[in-house]
Parts: structure tokens; sequence; C-alpha cells
């Protein structure tokens, strides 16, 4: 029997096993063993999962295609730009690799997926203005129970999810980053969004910044992970959320004029300085009641009379209720 099937023998027996455990039943060396891991891993007949130390190694399930797909040099590069997606274990897979898992899992060809995703892709960035930001102004202009606008102009970065393919690059990392707490990710979005925003304020000419704070409690929040980390070198507003004896999160409200009231009366605009533009940057709009009531409050008190509205991710049709983040 050769060295890779005594491998894959031992491991139809176990549901997930380590190095040491490999070693001690085939009588290998780890560090052969961890050679003929990575090619199993690279045919996609074993799968890896956990970080060391605690590395775990199983039969791979899926039915992966692994021979290489006859795709397009420009092709390659517009899914690798576009297309992610992290498995049920927890592993992210990125442009043709991830397409080709998505194919696998759901039965699909992979060239005519390919051409239709590019194609429903490229229906989406169309939205996007020649800074590269998607306008959703008028979207929140146009949103029933939105009474009253505070923000002058509001943009978002990319869509949380597009038609069939669900969540997009961005929407994909900020779930699962905001949801795990995730700081690998944070790091992967601020290392994708600093420049874009750096660019937004010094086009715009923004004299001071609003972080949105969190409406759920977190070890690690990402609007304060972005805060210390994308390095925006501008005065910084203060607005704190307002905790009662039961908290309640925007993302727990299910109704437009919920969320409305929710941000109205629980965040607080504590600042006695004026400027003559602002930013509010936020991690997604769902319903843009929380940019937007932050906004008025600005107006209020005085502090601005032009603000902008950044967020990192928006929804597409209108501004719906986001959940998820």
């Amino acid at each position: 029997m050769k060295s890779e099937e005594k491998i894959l023998s031992f491991l139809q027996t176990k549901e997930m096993s380590t190095v040491e455990e490999i070693a001690k039943n085939v009588g290998f060396s780890r560090q052969y063993i961890h050679r003929l891991l990575d090619r199993l891993i690279d045919k996609a007949l074993v799968e890896k999962n956990g970080k060391i130390p605690h590395v775990y190694y199983r039969i791979c399930d899926s039915k992966k295609n692994t021979e290489n797909p006859k795709i397009t040099l420009e092709k390659e590069r517009f899914l690798f730009e576009h297309f992610l997606l992290v498995q049920a274990m927890g592993n992210m897979l990125q442009g043709v690799e991830a397409m080709q898992y998505w194919c696998a899992i759901q039965q699909l060809d992979f060239n005519k997926t390919t051409a239709e995703y590019i194609e429903t892709r490229k229906k989406y960035l169309s939205y996007f203005n020649k800074e590269g930001f998607i306008d959703g102004l008028q979207k929140l202009q146009n949103t029933s129970g939105m009474k009253e606008i505070g923000v002058d102009y509001l943009y978002y970065m990319d869509f949380y999810a597009i038609e069939r393919f669900g969540k997009t690059h961005l929407g994909t990392l900020m779930h699962y980053a905001k949801q795990g707490q995730n700081k690998s990710l944070m790091k992967i979005i601020v290392s994708e969004i600093k420049y874009r925003i750096a660019n937004f304020i010094n086009e715009n000419q923004i004299d001071a910044i609003v972080f949105v704070p969190p409406t759920i409690k977190r070890h690690l929040q990402i609007m304060d992970f972005f805060e210390k980390n994308i390095g925006i070198d501008l005065p910084k507003i203060t607005v704190k959320k307002i905790k009662n004896n039961i908290i309640i999160p925007q993302k727990a409200l299910s109704k437009l004029a919920e969320r409305i009231e929710n941000a109205k009366k629980t965040f607080y605009v504590g600042e006695n300085k004026s400027y003559r533009k602002i930013l509010i940057l936020d991690d997604a709009v769902g319903s843009g009641a929380t940019i937007n009531e932050i906004a008025l409050k600005i107006k209020t008190a005085g502090i601005a009379s032009e603000i902008y509205g950044l967020a990192i991710t928006g929804s597409y049709k209108g501004f719906d209720v986001i959940s998820e983040i």
C-alpha cells in the first residue's frame, strides 16, 4: 500500500485526526506525514481544519472539481477580486477555488455558472460612480416612513449581497468578522477600505468624523477596531449609545419605524464645536435609520451644516432591514 493510501485508509476510520495520531498508527515521521497531507489536500482528498496548535485532518467529503478549469485570465482575475466564500468548517476560499467549491456543492457547471456570475456582478457594478462608491441618498429619500432626511450625501462601498449568489466579497468579510468577532478578518477589511476612505475624505474635504457606536455588546467591536486601525487623522465627534435597563439593538428590530424610534431616543451627540463637513462612518446601511438620525441630531445641535454618510456595505433594493450584521 502506498504512503498516501495508508493515511487515507486510517482517516477513513476516524472523523478527525491529528498528525500525532496519524504518525502513531501508520508509522511515518511527522515531517513526512505533513508532506503527504499537503499532497492529499491539493488533490482535495483531505481537508484541514483548525489552526496551530489544534489542527485536525479529515477525509474531504465535498465533490470539488480539482481539474484546472478552462477559464481566461480575465475571468480568473474577476473571480479573484469579487468571489469569496467561507465553508461550513470555517475555511475561506477565493476566486476560482471558491467558485469550484460553490458549483460542486450545488452540482452546477463551472463554466456556465462563472459566466452567469460575472454577468450578474457586472450589473451591480454599474451602480458604482467614477470614484468607486454607490450613491444611496435617493433610496433613503424614497424609503417609506423616513419623514426627515438628515444626511446630505449617503454612499456605501459595496452591496451587502446580490441576487442568487448571495453575499459579496465585502459582505462576506463583514458578516463573519462581526459575527465571529474575528480580528484577522477585520484586518483584511481595513486593508481593503482604508485608502478608499482616505480618498473619500480628501475628495470631499471632510473636517471631522463620527464612528457609529455599536448597539450590541461584543468583546471585540468592529467599529472600535476600525476607529483604531483605519488611521484617520481628523477630529472625532463622540456619539454615545444610551443604555436603558433593557438594551434593544437595532438588528433586533424588524420594522423601520421601530429602528427610527430606537435611533432617535438612544443616540446622544455630545459636542460643542462646529465643523463645515462631517463624515458619519458605519459598518452597514440596513434601514438607514442610524446614520440618518445621528445626522439629524448633529444638525439640530448646530455642529455641522453638511453631512456625509458612508457605510462599508448597503442593501440593493431600497433600504431593507439587514438583521445579520
